[in-house]
């Protein structure tokens, strides 16, 4: 197991890594929609696409990258941001289709709108 951290992404705001290399996959956190600044954009729109903007950036430091995710999980405070969540990730992932669950939630950590967590293999495996 080789933990990794992306200087790419904001820190983690826990005891916890951006993610794991483990075999031939990567495992990230869960990653909420702070820029490098801390800072939180406002709407579900841009809180999905700087979750993916973070998850892009962990997933180049483990040597990979959205085309190699196997599967998502995403944690929502609201279902009915759905549509809106779905056409961001539609446009992140394009063609490529990888599983996922979608779960609402109570809440998120420093009040996110989002969350999301991939599984991915790592370049070359």
């Amino acid at each position: 197991m080789i933990p990794i951290n992306a200087t790419g992404a904001p820190a983690a705001i826990g005891p916890y890594c951006h993610t794991v290399a483990f075999g031939e996959f990567v495992f990230t956190s869960g990653q909420i929609p702070l820029d490098l600044s801390g800072a939180m954009p406002a709407g579900i729109e841009a809180q999905t696409e700087q979750v993916f903007d973070n998850l892009e950036a962990v997933l180049a430091e483990a040597n990979s990258s959205l085309d190699r995710v196997v599967k998502a999980t995403v944690f929502v405070t609201d279902l009915g941001d759905f549509a809106k969540l779905n056409a961001i990730y539609e446009k992140r992932f394009g063609a490529h289709k990888p599983a996922r669950s979608t779960v609402q939630v109570a809440a998120l950590p420093r009040g996110a709108a989002v969350e999301i967590e991939l599984v991915a293999t790592l370049s070359g495996a």
